[in-house]
């Protein structure tokens, strides 16, 4: 492109050109030279994870006249934690997700994940969305989340709804779409690390479980407000950094205060009174 604007100035100076055009041309170049990074990142930013084409990839199948108990949607870090247990106990459950490399790496570790949309209505019906008794939704992205959701209690009203949250905003909304049961993905974990530290520093192990025990409990209140009053309810039932009580002296003076007028005496005698009626 540098090549180019020398082209240009060279037709300039023999005439091909008139001074409009060749300005027009150059700004023209210049322009392209600066987008074009800029175009390069917007597609890479709206590109899926994954580009292989699902009916050429090895070991991929799409979802297709599935019928478990139990349906996951989005097999990540997430999900393939939650499936321990209900495989432990040999609960049936179809996975489906969009991940093509994904798919094919998790039949290394003995997964049969399907390629399926779960945003998607053809395909909630085709992974055996409406036979299901739980729909676990546990993909990445909240908006995805939401439509998940949107779909299933509008197509599947009578299947039940398991749904990882984002964030506590995002988990306010899913309470309020009705479904069975929210959590944070990273709350748990969270509480569970910040017990051990509490050990570490030598605390003991009673204290620190009645520790998290007295957040998770705050931790639902503050929702439950929340859920009237919005995010910005039930601030008091946090835990900050900043010293919110009122201060009081570390010594106490040694003679008492004495009243310098007539008001004063009489201010400082309803004091009293209403102490001693306190005590």
């Amino acid at each position: 492109m540098i090549a180019r604007v020398k082209d240009d100035r060279l037709a300039l100076q023999t005439g091909a050109f008139d001074a409009q055009v060749s300005a027009s041309m150059t700004a023209i170049v210049i322009l392209s030279m600066v987008l074009t990074p800029l175009t390069t990142m917007a597609v890479g930013r709206f590109m899926p994870a994954s580009t292989l084409d699902p009916d050429d990839a090895d070991g991929v199948d799409r979802a297709e006249n599935l019928r478990e108990r139990v349906l996951i949607i989005g097999f990540g870090r997430f999900a393939q934690v939650v499936s321990q247990p209900l495989l432990a106990r040999n609960v049936d459950v179809s996975i489906i997700d969009t991940d093509v490399e994904m798919i094919q790496a998790a039949g290394d570790f003995g997964f049969k994940v399907y390629y399926g949309d779960g945003a998607r209505l053809d395909v909630l019906h085709a992974s055996g969305a409406g036979k299901a008794e739980t729909i676990l939704v546990c993909v990445d992205k909240q908006e995805t989340a939401d439509r998940i959701v949107e779909l299933v209690k509008s197509e599947f009203p009578l299947t039940k709804l398991f749904v990882r949250a984002y964030d506590r905003g995002h988990a306010i909304r899913l309470v309020q779409a009705g479904v069975e049961y929210q959590l944070r993905e990273t709350f748990e974990s969270a509480l569970v690390f910040g017990e051990q530290v509490l050990i570490d520093l030598g605390f003991s192990a009673d204290e620190a479980s009645q520790t998290i025990e007295d957040v998770r409990r705050r931790d639902e209140e503050r929702l439950s407000i929340q859920l009237v009053e919005g995010i910005m309810g039930g601030r008091s039932l946090m835990r900050g950094n900043i010293a919110t009580t009122r201060p009081e002296p570390y010594i106490k003076p040694r003679r008492e205060g004495t009243a310098l007028n007539e008001e004063a005496a009489e201010a400082l005698e309803e004091d009293e009174e209403r102490e001693k009626a306190g005590a």
